[in-house]
Protein backbone atom coordinates (compact mmCIF):
# COMPACT_ATOMS: atom_id res chain seq x y z
CA UNK A 1 0.00 0.00 0.00
CA UNK A 2 1.79 3.20 -0.95
CA UNK A 3 1.66 6.34 1.65
CA UNK A 4 0.38 8.90 -0.87
CA UNK A 5 -2.84 10.80 0.74
CA UNK A 6 -6.15 9.33 -0.44
CA UNK A 7 -7.98 11.40 -3.16
CA UNK A 8 -11.09 13.15 -2.04
CA UNK A 9 -14.29 11.54 -1.31
CA UNK A 10 -16.17 14.06 -3.91
CA UNK A 11 -14.21 13.00 -6.58
CA UNK A 12 -15.80 9.17 -6.14
CA UNK A 13 -19.44 8.83 -7.98
CA UNK A 14 -22.31 9.15 -5.42
CA UNK A 15 -23.27 5.46 -5.87
CA UNK A 16 -19.45 4.03 -5.19
CA UNK A 17 -19.90 1.57 -2.11
CA UNK A 18 -19.37 2.97 1.18
CA UNK A 19 -17.47 1.01 3.73
CA UNK A 20 -17.11 1.99 7.53
CA UNK A 21 -13.54 0.50 8.50
CA UNK A 22 -13.27 -0.05 12.45
CA UNK A 23 -9.76 -0.61 13.77
CA UNK A 24 -8.33 0.58 16.89
CA UNK A 25 -4.81 1.24 14.98
CA UNK A 26 -4.61 4.40 13.56
CA UNK A 27 -1.67 3.21 10.86
CA UNK A 28 -4.42 0.12 9.82
CA UNK A 29 -7.40 2.72 9.42
CA UNK A 30 -5.20 5.49 7.54
CA UNK A 31 -3.84 2.50 5.17
CA UNK A 32 -6.96 0.77 4.36
CA UNK A 33 -9.15 4.29 3.69
CA UNK A 34 -6.21 5.39 1.29
CA UNK A 35 -5.75 2.11 -0.98
CA UNK A 36 -9.91 1.47 -0.60
CA UNK A 37 -10.82 5.13 -1.75
CA UNK A 38 -7.80 5.23 -4.55
CA UNK A 39 -9.58 1.46 -5.71
CA UNK A 40 -13.18 3.34 -6.10
CA UNK A 41 -14.87 2.92 -2.63
CA UNK A 42 -16.05 5.68 0.01
CA UNK A 43 -14.72 5.14 3.37
CA UNK A 44 -15.67 6.14 6.82
CA UNK A 45 -13.00 5.15 9.82
CA UNK A 46 -13.99 4.37 13.40
CA UNK A 47 -11.24 4.01 16.24
CA UNK A 48 -13.68 2.00 18.35
CA UNK A 49 -17.44 0.62 18.73
CA UNK A 50 -19.18 3.73 20.04
CA UNK A 51 -17.60 5.93 17.24
CA UNK A 52 -18.63 2.95 14.85
CA UNK A 53 -22.02 3.27 16.34
CA UNK A 54 -22.45 6.68 16.12
CA UNK A 55 -21.37 6.89 12.11
CA UNK A 56 -24.19 4.30 11.37
CA UNK A 57 -26.69 6.02 12.78
CA UNK A 58 -25.73 9.22 10.59
CA UNK A 59 -24.34 7.18 7.26
CA UNK A 60 -25.55 4.21 5.05
CA UNK A 61 -22.76 1.51 4.23
CA UNK A 62 -22.58 -1.49 2.39
CA UNK A 63 -19.70 -3.38 3.97
CA UNK A 64 -18.47 -2.85 7.52
CA UNK A 65 -14.19 -3.92 7.77
CA UNK A 66 -14.38 -4.97 11.56
CA UNK A 67 -11.03 -5.51 13.69
CA UNK A 68 -11.37 -8.01 16.12
CA UNK A 69 -9.01 -7.10 19.22
CA UNK A 70 -10.04 -3.51 20.34
CA UNK A 71 -9.63 -2.52 23.82
CA UNK A 72 -12.76 -2.01 25.58
CA UNK A 73 -15.59 -3.95 22.98
CA UNK A 74 -14.11 -5.84 21.33
CA UNK A 75 -14.80 -6.36 17.26
CA UNK A 76 -16.51 -9.88 17.76
CA UNK A 77 -19.12 -8.26 20.38
CA UNK A 78 -20.24 -5.40 18.13
CA UNK A 79 -20.30 -7.80 15.44
CA UNK A 80 -23.00 -9.74 17.55
CA UNK A 81 -24.79 -6.97 17.81
CA UNK A 82 -24.50 -5.33 14.26
CA UNK A 83 -25.69 -8.37 12.63
CA UNK A 84 -28.69 -8.82 14.56
CA UNK A 85 -29.73 -4.82 14.25
CA UNK A 86 -28.61 -4.27 10.43
CA UNK A 87 -28.10 -6.24 6.74
CA UNK A 88 -24.95 -4.46 6.25
CA UNK A 89 -22.10 -7.54 6.23
CA UNK A 90 -19.96 -7.19 8.26
CA UNK A 91 -16.06 -9.11 7.63
CA UNK A 92 -13.60 -9.47 10.36
CA UNK A 93 -9.83 -8.13 10.44
CA UNK A 94 -8.08 -10.57 12.42
CA UNK A 95 -4.49 -11.61 13.12
CA UNK A 96 -5.62 -14.56 14.79
CA UNK A 97 -5.86 -17.70 12.87
CA UNK A 98 -6.85 -20.68 15.32
CA UNK A 99 -10.18 -22.31 13.85
CA UNK A 100 -12.24 -21.72 16.80
CA UNK A 101 -12.26 -18.67 16.28
CA UNK A 102 -13.62 -18.37 12.54
CA UNK A 103 -16.78 -21.06 14.12
CA UNK A 104 -17.39 -17.86 16.68
CA UNK A 105 -17.09 -15.61 14.28
CA UNK A 106 -19.84 -17.21 11.93
CA UNK A 107 -21.98 -18.27 14.94
CA UNK A 108 -22.15 -14.21 15.54
CA UNK A 109 -23.39 -13.72 11.47
CA UNK A 110 -19.36 -12.32 10.52
CA UNK A 111 -19.46 -12.47 6.61
CA UNK A 112 -16.09 -13.04 6.23
CA UNK A 113 -12.31 -13.22 7.33
CA UNK A 114 -9.37 -11.31 6.60
CA UNK A 115 -6.01 -12.31 7.99
CA UNK A 116 -3.14 -9.66 9.13
CA UNK A 117 -1.26 -8.93 7.25
CA UNK A 118 -3.21 -9.24 3.85
CA UNK A 119 -1.90 -8.72 0.85
CA UNK A 120 -4.39 -5.95 -0.91
CA UNK A 121 -5.56 -7.80 -4.25
CA UNK A 122 -7.01 -10.45 -1.68
CA UNK A 123 -8.83 -7.60 0.80
CA UNK A 124 -10.44 -6.27 -2.94
CA UNK A 125 -11.15 -9.55 -3.82
CA UNK A 126 -12.75 -10.08 -0.66
CA UNK A 127 -14.84 -7.19 -1.03
CA UNK A 128 -16.05 -7.47 -4.34
CA UNK A 129 -17.10 -11.17 -3.52
CA UNK A 130 -18.89 -10.02 -0.36
CA UNK A 131 -20.45 -7.16 -1.91
CA UNK A 132 -21.49 -9.18 -5.34
CA UNK A 133 -22.92 -12.18 -2.36
CA UNK A 134 -25.16 -8.54 -1.30
CA UNK A 135 -26.17 -7.90 -5.04
CA UNK A 136 -27.12 -10.94 -5.94
CA UNK A 137 -30.38 -11.08 -3.45
CA UNK A 138 -31.65 -8.56 -5.99
CA UNK A 139 -31.39 -10.62 -9.04
CA UNK A 140 -28.88 -13.16 -10.35
CA UNK A 141 -26.01 -12.17 -11.90
CA UNK A 142 -25.52 -14.03 -15.84
CA UNK A 143 -21.83 -13.70 -15.85
CA UNK A 144 -18.88 -14.08 -13.40
CA UNK A 145 -15.51 -11.97 -14.14
CA UNK A 146 -11.80 -13.86 -13.25
CA UNK A 147 -9.69 -10.60 -14.00
CA UNK A 148 -9.53 -11.05 -17.97
CA UNK A 149 -11.90 -14.24 -18.08
CA UNK A 150 -15.54 -13.92 -18.26
CA UNK A 151 -17.70 -16.98 -17.96
CA UNK A 152 -21.32 -16.63 -19.07
CA UNK A 153 -23.29 -19.10 -16.77
CA UNK A 154 -26.37 -19.85 -18.88
CA UNK A 155 -24.33 -20.26 -22.08
CA UNK A 156 -21.47 -22.01 -20.27
CA UNK A 157 -19.29 -20.28 -22.49
CA UNK A 158 -15.72 -18.97 -21.53
CA UNK A 159 -14.13 -15.77 -22.86
CA UNK A 160 -10.66 -13.64 -23.02
CA UNK A 161 -11.51 -10.83 -24.80
CA UNK A 162 -12.50 -12.49 -27.90
CA UNK A 163 -11.43 -15.34 -27.39
CA UNK A 164 -13.99 -18.27 -26.39
CA UNK A 165 -11.78 -20.84 -23.93
CA UNK A 166 -12.40 -24.37 -24.54
CA UNK A 167 -13.91 -26.17 -22.03
CA UNK A 168 -14.91 -29.89 -20.84
CA UNK A 169 -18.62 -30.40 -19.70
CA UNK A 170 -17.00 -31.24 -16.55
CA UNK A 171 -15.15 -27.76 -16.28
CA UNK A 172 -18.23 -25.90 -17.27
CA UNK A 173 -20.46 -27.34 -14.51
CA UNK A 174 -17.14 -26.68 -11.87
CA UNK A 175 -17.66 -23.00 -12.99
CA UNK A 176 -21.33 -23.05 -12.41
CA UNK A 177 -21.61 -24.47 -9.04
CA UNK A 178 -18.38 -21.69 -8.65
CA UNK A 179 -20.43 -19.29 -9.83
CA UNK A 180 -23.11 -20.01 -7.54
CA UNK A 181 -20.74 -19.49 -4.21
CA UNK A 182 -18.94 -16.48 -4.99
CA UNK A 183 -16.20 -16.31 -2.68
CA UNK A 184 -17.46 -18.90 -0.33
CA UNK A 185 -15.88 -21.98 0.33
CA UNK A 186 -17.38 -25.18 -1.72
CA UNK A 187 -16.45 -28.85 0.02
CA UNK A 188 -14.81 -31.45 -2.49
CA UNK A 189 -17.95 -33.62 -1.83
CA UNK A 190 -20.11 -31.34 -2.85
CA UNK A 191 -18.11 -30.43 -6.00
CA UNK A 192 -17.99 -34.83 -6.19
CA UNK A 193 -21.56 -35.27 -5.96
CA UNK A 194 -22.61 -35.56 -9.51
CA UNK A 195 -21.99 -39.49 -10.10
CA UNK A 196 -19.97 -38.59 -13.39
CA UNK A 197 -17.16 -36.52 -11.34
CA UNK A 198 -15.80 -40.02 -9.79
CA UNK A 199 -13.52 -39.63 -6.60
CA UNK A 200 -13.36 -37.07 -4.68
CA UNK A 201 -9.51 -37.04 -5.71
CA UNK A 202 -10.67 -37.09 -9.30
CA UNK A 203 -11.84 -33.54 -8.33
CA UNK A 204 -8.67 -32.45 -7.00
CA UNK A 205 -7.20 -33.19 -11.26
CA UNK A 206 -10.22 -31.27 -12.35
CA UNK A 207 -9.51 -28.30 -10.62
CA UNK A 208 -5.51 -28.02 -11.82
CA UNK A 209 -6.79 -28.63 -15.21
CA UNK A 210 -9.42 -25.42 -14.52
CA UNK A 211 -6.20 -23.67 -12.93
CA UNK A 212 -4.61 -23.76 -16.01
CA UNK A 213 -7.15 -22.68 -17.81
CA UNK A 214 -8.26 -19.55 -15.96
CA UNK A 215 -5.03 -18.59 -13.89
CA UNK A 216 -1.57 -16.62 -14.96
CA UNK A 217 0.34 -18.85 -13.04
CA UNK A 218 -1.67 -22.02 -11.89
CA UNK A 219 0.61 -22.97 -9.07
CA UNK A 220 0.28 -20.03 -7.11
CA UNK A 221 -3.66 -19.42 -8.49
CA UNK A 222 -5.34 -15.93 -7.21
CA UNK A 223 -8.90 -17.27 -8.07
CA UNK A 224 -9.51 -20.83 -7.66
CA UNK A 225 -7.97 -21.08 -4.62
CA UNK A 226 -7.67 -24.12 -2.05
CA UNK A 227 -9.29 -23.99 1.56
CA UNK A 228 -7.45 -26.46 3.71
CA UNK A 229 -9.06 -29.70 4.83
CA UNK A 230 -11.97 -27.89 3.17
CA UNK A 231 -12.69 -28.16 -0.60
CA UNK A 232 -11.93 -24.66 -2.98
CA UNK A 233 -13.27 -21.38 -2.98
CA UNK A 234 -13.90 -19.15 -6.43
CA UNK A 235 -12.90 -15.42 -6.02
CA UNK A 236 -14.44 -13.46 -8.81
CA UNK A 237 -14.16 -9.73 -9.82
Amino acid sequence: MTNAPPAAHDALPDDAPHILVVDDDQRIRDLLARYLVQNGYRVTTASDAATARSSMRGLAFDLILLDWMMPGETGIDLARELTVQSDVPVCMLTARTDPEQRVVGLEAGVEDYIHKPFEPRELLLRIRNILRRGQATNGNSEEIRMGGFIFHIVRGELKRGDETIKLTERERELLRQFAGKPGQPIPRYELSSDESTGSERAIDVQINRLRRKIETDPSNPVYLQTVRGKGYILYVD
